[in-house]
């Protein structure tokens, strides 16, 4: 006896512990296999060259990348990732506008110059001094009061104030996206308008990603986020809205694992053009 347990008992003890690690080991090789590429549409041959022409686009770059597309005028849906969570970096703009608009809407009133100015500069400038101080105006209660209106199940808002960790997910995004682009009961057509403005009058320094390879002609509504943290290196994160030539469609792609920002613009920029060329060509 050793210990009060027989040898008897102590051998199937280490041979279940060895099981057990047999069965831990195995487990992370199946968890592994890399997402793929999903795509849907009413038009044929679309999604299957969707789905070809992203997956190639993403075969060597390295980092965590997540792919929203909506299109609705060929009822075309892509997806990779569309559950998986990132910190927002200034994406989260966005909904923080949205939630202003909300809000004031709720309360039947415009918003004031000081707002107004707020929001400029968050959205065209991507000014964190600003949005720190909506964020502070609003609160968590109202922005998750807009998160559960919008149905952004997935979103998680930053604690103490640290609202570039929001937790948000491609799924997320592109309901937002949505929103921003038709009718609904969520947002006022004038608040609309007005997020879809702002989108359109980022600085030019900040027009980077989704809107790569947009055909000349259509409009393009953007907002961009990165940000590094000492895990998974640089968030780089690109939203935005596109209507003409025939379609009317939001794409979402939030990266990490970057070890430059510039390396993950370029790998939005790679899924982008695709994205654009495959439904110009449509």
């Amino acid at each position: 006896m050793t210990h009060g347990i027989s040898v008897s008992t102590r051998a199937r003890w280490v041979a279940g512990a060895a099981l057990v690690a047999c069965v831990a080991a195995a487990t992370p090789a199946t968890a592994a296999t890399t997402p793929t590429v999903s795509c849907t549409s009413a038009k044929a041959g679309l999604a299957d060259k969707l789905k070809r022409d992203i997956t190639s686009a993403l075969a060597n770059r390295k980092g965590t990348i997540a792919v929203g597309l909506y299109d609705r005028s060929t009822k075309t849906t892509c997806t990779l990732r569309p559950s998986t969570a990132y910190d927002s970096a200034s994406v989260v703009k966005v909904t923080v506008l949205a939630t202003l608009l909300w809000d004031a809407k709720k309360h039947d009133r415009y918003l004031t110059d000081r707002e107004t100015t707020l929001a400029k500069a968050m959205i065209t400038k991507s000014d964190n001094a600003a949005t720190s101080t909506l964020w502070k105006q609003l609160g968590l209660t109202k922005i998750k009061g807009f998160l559960t209106a919008a149905g952004m199940t997935q979103t998680k808002p930053g604690a103490d104030g640290y609202w570039g960790l929001t937790q948000i997910t491609v799924t997320d995004e592109q309901k937002l996206l949505k929103l921003i682009t038709a009718s609904n009961t969520v947002l006022s057509d004038n608040s609309r308008t007005y997020i879809r403005k702002l989108m359109g009058q980022v600085i030019s320094s900040q027009r980077w990603g989704t809107p790569y390879g947009a055909p000349s002609g259509v409009l393009v509504h953007v907002k961009n986020g990165w940000l590094q943290r000492s895990t998974h290196g640089w968030r780089v994160h690109s939203v935005g809205t596109f209507k003409g030539g025939g379609h009317d469609y939001m794409i979402t792609v939030l990266t990490h694992g970057n070890s430059t920002m510039n390396y993950g613009i370029t790998t939005i920029q790679g899924v982008a053009k695709v994205i654009h060329k495959d439904l110009a060509a449509s």
